[in-house]
């Protein structure tokens, strides 16, 4: 009985155990089955990841992240998602890039220090990387440039006659002579003139005999005939004091003459003695020098600094060493089409000897106003990428952050900065790193990027242990961005093989015949898609190593680089 009680307490035990084992079982592949999986990694390569399941270069399956792994003691929480060629674009999400396409790649909390990328050290010394500290600076700017002397528009003045007739005497007879205001001219015979002093004379005694009449209608008749009579010879620039010696003389004038009517230089004489002139013909024009303009050329980059009313240093060539002042009056609303400059204004108080002479040029220097208190950083600094500015900011221990600035006015060497980095952080200023252009700009980040976690005391081929598309994106970034030495080992390679070779394939590519092995595998060159192999090997174009690839992924290359192979 005993024994019975033993054994039915046994198998109770062994009941209860086996339950409580499935149902934890259970509830581990429900619990699995609930989480949600955030993506998948390269199980030997956690940096390695994919929105999709896939299998790594080793043959690995990626494995699953779930959303609790991401929390749980001891792993790493992701911090945001991030382009990996364009590291300044992140999100909160998993996704696609909006440039090339490819997916965000997470970045871990402690990985990186304001969302900064990571550099091998011996990386840094190898690209020469040099780096300065954004400073407080007093920046002022100094355009020097040439300006055109010319007359000032608003003082040339053209002298001509309102009546018909000949020219009797002509007292100013060439141009370039200076003329004083009142000065006479020239002398005009109009029968037109004559008569109607005539009609003002007899005007003038008809209304004195009309004066003791009683009539008051026949004086105020008299009156208007020397009003109207007067008049005509005001319109026709008879002076008031000309027509009281008209009458007081009683009898009229052969000729008219013609005044200077300001202060000046004659610089055009379009008539000539015993010439017929006509009402309105212009026969002198005379120019005001006691100011005149030079009109100085400055470029687009430069116009920030010019304002109206800001002083002018100018020098004139035949008379070095002494400075005269102007100030900028006006700034002209357009570009010049040929210079594809902008004309500046500026008014200069001539000399009584008239040292600036019309044509001449002069040496212009415009002193801009001092912008104080402002961060700034050498231009070289700055990589311009079209749409946007960015500087990279040198984090120390290996990170660098590419980050986004707004830019201001630039004066000798250095670039104000708006927003995007404060007073004395370090940036990288290094010529070889930075190239002013917006495929250099991914060029430069990308290099970075695919140094990353890289081994440099391994060859080349050994440290990129990625994704066989990722090493495709990667050597061409690194290739592009050492693209003037790239340039000279393919110069050099060029001689040394012939462009002829079978390996450059041509037309419609045959991939199948090319693996005559029959692994599935093929050589393909990452700088010419077209040259490829069924055995390692170097490309007999540039002389690169060719990388393993599937057929597939041959064929996805071709695609994508527009090359045909047979279907």
């Amino acid at each position: 009985m005993r024994k019975s009680l033993i054994i039915a307490v046994t198998f109770l035990i062994i009941g209860l155990g086996g339950g409580w084992l499935i149902f934890k079982s259970d509830s581990s592949e429900q619990g699995n089955k609930e989480r949600k999986i955030l993506y998948y990694q390269d199980p030997m390569n956690p940096a390695n990841t994919s929105p999709t399941p896939k299998k790594a270069p080793d043959g690995m399956d990626f494995v699953p992240v779930y959303e609790k792994e991401k929390s749980s003691s001891g792993e790493k929480k992701i911090a945001y998602y991030q382009d990996p060629m364009h590291p300044w674009f992140t999100s909160d999400k998993p996704g696609t890039a909006p440039d090339c396409g490819m997916d965000l790649v997470p970045v871990y909390e402690g990985e990186s220090d304001a969302k900064g990328i990571k550099i091998d050290p011996v990386t840094v010394q190898n690209i020469g990387v040099k780096t300065a500290i954004a400073e407080t600076r007093r920046l002022s700017k100094t355009i020097r440039t040439t300006g055109k002397v010319e007359y000032d528009e608003t003082k040339v003045y053209s002298v001509n006659t309102k009546i018909m007739g000949w020219v009797e005497k002509l007292f100013v007879d060439y141009t370039g002579k200076y003329v004083s205001k009142g000065q006479p001219l020239m002398e005009i015979y109009s029968p037109e003139l004559v008569s109607t002093q005539e009609e003002y004379l007899q005007a003038i005694r008809y209304s004195n005999k009309m004066s003791g009449s009683t009539s008051a209608e026949a004086q105020k008749g008299a009156n208007d005939l020397v009003q109207s009579a007067k008049r005509r010879l005001l319109y026709w620039d008879i002076s008031e004091k000309e027509i009281e010696e008209l009458e007081e003389r009683g009898s009229p004038t052969k000729t008219m003459t013609i005044y200077s009517p300001v202060n000046g230089i004659v610089i055009d004489k379009m008539v000539l003695k015993g010439q017929n002139v006509m009402a309105g013909m212009e026969l002198y024009k005379i120019a005001d020098l006691s100011t005149i303009w030079v009109q100085a050329d400055v470029y687009q980059y430069e116009l920030a600094w010019v304002k109206l009313g800001q002083p002018v240093d100018l020098e004139l060539s035949y008379l070095p060493g002494k400075n005269y002042k102007g100030y900028i009056t006006y700034i002209y609303p357009y570009l010049g089409m040929e210079t594809k400059t902008i004309k500046v204004r500026i008014e200069v108080k001539n000399t009584t000897s008239i040292e600036f002479k019309q044509g001449m040029f002069a040496t212009v220097k415009i002193k801009s106003p001092i912008v104080v208190n402002t961060v700034s950083v050498p231009e070289q600094a700055v990589i311009r990428s079209g749409e946007r500015s960015i500087v990279v900011i040198a984090l120390g221990g290996g990170y660098f952050d590419p980050r986004e600035v707004k830019l201001g006015v630039s004066a000798d060497g250095y670039i104000q900065i708006l927003e995007g980095i404060k007073e004395g952080e370090k940036i990288v200023v290094s010529s070889q790193f930075l190239i002013d252009s917006e495929s250099n700009l991914k060029a430069a980040i990308d290099q970075m990027r695919g140094h990353e976690g890289m081994d440099m005391s391994k060859p080349m081929d050994e440290s990129q242990k990625n994704n066989p598309g990722d090493v495709k994106e990667e050597n061409m970034n690194s290739n592009k961005m050492n693209n003037d030495q790239m340039q000279e080992d393919k110069t050099t390679d060029m001689k040394e093989h012939n462009d002829s070779s079978p390996l450059v394939r041509t037309g419609v590519i045959d991939l199948q015949s090319i693996d005559k092995n029959k692994d599935g595998k093929l050589y393909q060159d990452l700088m010419d898609w077209n040259v490829i192999s069924d055995k390692p090997g170097k490309c007999p174009l540039c002389g690169m190593e060719l990388k393993e690839f599937t057929i597939d992924e041959v064929k996805a290359n071709l695609d994508k680089h527009g090359f045909e192979y047979k279907k």
